[in-house]
């Protein structure tokens, strides 16, 4: 985890004593919570507030929110959120995640009258969650260390880690099952089991150690694929008839990939557009507010990088009319405004990097480059020898 944005999350974590046994806040993880829906979750909180971190919200508010509505379905390929029959578990997709957030103090839960109202209480780590399925696993990693830690359970992690067997295995389960039933209102195991593999499969991605599978002990060590929720098994209430066979074999059979790809540009857009306030092409072109997310290769010829952040940069409204596309006409770039765009977003990248905040990577940078001017950089090059070939070529042209 980069040291910069792992002090930040454990700073805020550290403000409040997580433990469990004085809490009794059994919502600290669930069934939902994991790294994609987390993202999500964060990512519609984020485009419902518009960057407001007063404006209160409830988890009706994010289910009724366009944003989530059309997104929801085209990555999960789940029924329309607003499909009576799916209330129940639409309700738990949005309010787990919620949950654990306001339980790591990243949003405040409030009590007024009969609904509960959130508001953000972390933006930097919220925005951080919303911005990849990989930050949500960090943050995880982090925020369940902590809540074990303090709730002095951590001790039997350790032992299952030391010793992964299936006797320790179910020690660690049946542990884990009279320290929930004994400090939260859950009375059950059966509820106490759902919410188990949530909590040890996170670490045990991070700490290199086998998880649990439909109860019982992976085969070896768990992947972080593994985590995901997505693609699992909707719960379709298999007794409703108003959903038909037809209708289930049509969604199952729907890969929705282009779908898929359009939310991953979007909300590569939204995050570089609520970043920068000027443009990142420092030319004199660049006073006034930026206000255009410019695709540096486009989007059109290149769908396979519209989605990455690297080939994403901010633009003021003249720099992206008359340099980026020559009098205006979209489907076309000026390549020589291209080459620019591409130092001055190396400028950005560094700065980034150097702030550790998670959000670039030089891979990705040299992948861009490498698919977008067919050229064949080394993965191994370090930002500012990015930035030196990319001179280079713009010197040839």
């Amino acid at each position: 985890m980069a040291a910069a944005i792992e002090t930040k999350i454990f700073a805020v974590l550290n403000k409040h004593n997580l433990d469990i046994r004085k809490s009794g806040n059994a919502r600290f993880m669930d069934q939902k919570v994991t790294p994609d829906v987390l993202s999500i979750i964060a990512d519609c909180i984020m485009n419902h507030t518009e960057s407001d971190k007063q404006k209160r919200f409830t988890v009706k508010d994010i289910w009724n929110s366009q944003y989530f509505k059309k997104n929801v379905c085209l990555l999960f390929g789940k029924p329309s959120p607003e499909n009576p029959n799916a209330a129940h578990e639409y309700d738990k997709f949005i309010a787990q995640p919620i949950k654990a957030l306001a339980y790591a103090h990243i949003l405040t839960e409030r009590e007024i009258g009969l609904s509960n109202v959130y508001t953000i209480e972390n933006y930097d780590i919220l925005e951080f969650i919303a911005t990849k399925e990989k930050n949500a696993f960090i943050f995880l990693c982090a925020y369940l260390e902590k809540v074990l830690n303090d709730s002095g359970f951590i001790k039997n992690i350790i032992n299952f880690e030391n010793s992964p067997t299936i006797q320790q295995f179910r020690h660690l389960k049946g542990r884990f099952q009279r320290f929930i039933i004994g400090n939260t209102p859950i009375n059950g195991t059966t509820e106490v089991n759902r919410i188990f593999p949530k909590v040890l499969n996170v670490l045990a991605v991070n700490r290199g150690m086998p998880g649990s599978v439909k109860g019982r002990l992976s085969g070896g060590i768990f992947t972080y694929s593994d985590l995901m929720y997505n693609r699992e098994n909707w719960r379709d209430l298999p007794k409703n008839k108003d959903i038909t066979r037809r209708e289930a074999i049509a969604l199952s059979k729907n890969t929705l990939t282009p779908q898929y790809m359009e939310y991953l540009v979007q909300r590569a857009v939204n995050i570089i557009k609520n970043k920068y306030s000027q443009s990142e092409v420092r030319d004199q072109y660049a006073s006034g507010l930026a206000t255009q997310v410019h695709h540096i290769f486009l989007k059109s010829k290149y769908p396979e990088i519209a989605h990455y952040y690297e080939n994403l940069i901010k633009l003021t409204a003249q720099q992206h009319s008359v340099k980026a596309h020559p009098k205006n006409n979209n489907r076309v770039t000026d390549p020589d405004y291209q080459m620019t765009c591409l130092i001055s977003k190396s400028m950005s990248i560094e700065k980034s990097l150097l702030a550790k905040e998670q959000i670039y990577s030089e891979e990705d940078f040299i992948y861009v480059i490498n698919k977008g001017l067919k050229t064949s950089l080394s993965q191994k090059l370090h930002i500012r020898a990015i930035r030196a070939e990319l001179v280079k070529l713009q010197n040839v042209a």
